[in-house]
């Protein structure tokens, strides 16, 4: 026997284990690589469907769901839900119903006379007649407005009538053009270069976009006495919503590019919204806007307002919403029949929620009522979180969606205790819609500066909208009414004042 073969034997024997921990390193490798692969696929579709051509909503077609849950085993069932009975195609088709024309409307009477009664109107005698109504429009117009003053004298001296308070000292707009140039930039979102380009192809009226300029940022300095005594309202509330949305500015500074700005949003649910401008996303703005409010505020999950929370220590007790954490296991659906599942159970509480608003439940019936139905739901669904977190990987659309709901547990099941609380701050979220067309297409905030003139102009407007006022109807009033108005008076001047007055005239007008 050849003394070296037990030295190759061995030799075989090492390569064979060293090929063996080789293949076990890239078995392992190759098994985390194909789990990346699958992640980056999965988030890359996402994208992809969110970004070029499908919906961004969140809306779960019940076939979708049906598939999705299809085989669901070790978690609760979804409880089953009656199926709407489709009606037949000739049932269901129903005109369009012409709305009566509103009463205020001015009415132009147009009498046309049948010939043969022009000729011999002696002859016939009239029986009634047929009014047949259309809706036409005239163009806005420019008017010219003349103070005449005339000069008076005796013996003894020269007198003249003063001019009334004016907006704009030495200026030409009036408060209805005023209004008109605000509403045409902040709710129409014409940028001023356009409105400009608009007067002078339309109407043969110069304007510059700098003189535009003058005036928005006019207004927002009348509206800004206006914009304090409506914060100070707000924060003496007990429950608070907020949010941010990003806007672009130009910074002097920095040449040739243009900066992030944040707008902040503050708002109760259906009364005032409130916002504020920083450069900056920090917790330092809304650290001093809320310096003085102790008490609940719903947000989304950024760790700002996390931080302000724990620094503050009981002050301000965070609520969670859940809009937010349904957006995350809505955009894992395409993972697995788990995220399909949640979503489910969390439309189980949506519904315990539409069901009060229908019955126009007070704070006390739907505390009451989410104690009863949307408690067993919560309990329910944290168990299977909890279960379905230790089947999936973090790194998933599903495992970060889990993570957020489960990190913020204790804020999201607040707002069952308290009927004075929403499920979300979808509130909020609403407030900055217009903001978001606006950005499209003025693009940026053209100074620092004007960011906050932006934030009056919005937070008076926004609060309109909340309370179903007519904008151009509250500016043209407040505009005749700020030049003159003294200190006092401001109370009156805000969107909830004005509009409780008003309410008041017309029951003592009737």
């Amino acid at each position: 026997m050849d003394a070296t073969l037990p030295n190759e034997i061995n030799a075989l024997r090492e390569l064979v284990s060293t090929l063996q921990t080789t293949l076990q390193t890239a078995q392992t490798l190759t098994a985390s690589l194909q789990t990346e692969n699958r992640l980056l696929r999965q988030k890359l579709a996402y994208f992809i469907k969110r970004y070029f051509g499908g919906t961004k909503g969140e809306s779960l077609d019940p076939k979708q769901l049906e598939l999705l849950l299809a085989g669901l085993e070790a978690l609760p069932a979804v409880e089953p839900v009656a199926e709407k009975k489709i009606p037949a195609r000739a049932e269901r088709t129903a005109w369009p119903v012409r709305q009566p024309l509103p009463a205020h409307l001015e009415t132009e009477r147009v009498v046309l006379e049948p010939e043969e009664v022009q000729q011999q109107p002696a002859g016939w005698r009239k029986l009634g007649e047929e009014v047949t109504e259309e809706l036409d429009w005239k163009p806005a117009k420019f008017i010219k407005r003349l103070y005449v003053r005339p000069k008076y004298a005796n013996a003894e001296r020269i007198v003249i009538a003063p001019l009334p308070a004016r907006l704009i000292e030495k200026g030409l707009p009036g408060a209805g053009l005023l209004t008109h140039v605000i509403l045409s930039k902040y709710e129409d979102h014409l940028p001023l270069y356009r409105q400009a380009q608009i007067y002078r192809q339309r109407h043969g009226v110069e304007l510059a976009r700098q003189t535009l300029c003058g005036w928005v940022e006019a207004a927002a300095e009348w509206l800004n006495p206006i914009y304090r005594e409506m914060k100070a309202a707000l924060l003496a509330k007990d429950y608070l919503q907020a949010d941010e949305t990003p806007i672009r500015y130009l910074d002097p500074d920095v040449k040739g590019k243009s900066q992030q700005g944040w707008l902040w949003t503050y708002s109760h649910p259906r009364e005032d919204v409130i916002f504020e401008w920083n450069i900056s996303r920090s917790r330092e703005g809304p650290r001093d806007f809320l310096k003085t409010f102790r008490c609940k505020l719903q947000t989304d999950g950024y760790g700002v307002y996390e931080s302000l929370a724990q620094e503050r220590n009981g002050e301000l007790i965070l609520i969670g919403c859940w809009a937010h954490v349904r957006r995350g296991f809505h955009e894992a659906l395409g993972e697995g029949r788990q995220a399909a599942w949640i979503v489910g159970q969390i439309g189980l509480l949506y519904g315990v929620e539409k069901h009060l608003r229908e019955q126009k439940a007070g704070p006390q019936l739907r505390a009451a009522v989410r104690a009863w139905q949307s408690r067993p739901v919560l309990a329910r669904l944290r168990r299977a979180l909890e279960k379905i977190r230790q089947r999936v990987f973090p790194q998933s659309r599903l495992g970060q969606a889990i993570n957020y709901a489960l990190g913020r547990w204790e804020t999201l099941i607040r707002y069952v205790d308290d009927g004075h609380l929403a499920i979300d701050n979808n509130h909020c979220e609403n407030a900055i819609r217009p903001t978001a067309i606006g950005k499209k297409n003025f693009l940026f905030v053209g100074h620092p500066q004007a960011g906050q003139r932006n934030a009056v102009i919005y937070s008076v407007l926004g609060s309109c909208r909340r309370l179903g006022i007519n904008p151009a109807e509250y500016l043209q009033a407040v505009f005749e009414r700020l030049p003159k108005a003294k200190t006092s008076e401001i109370k009156s001047l805000t969107p909830a004042a004005w509009l409780q007055a008003k309410r008041n005239t017309n029951r003592q007008s009737v």
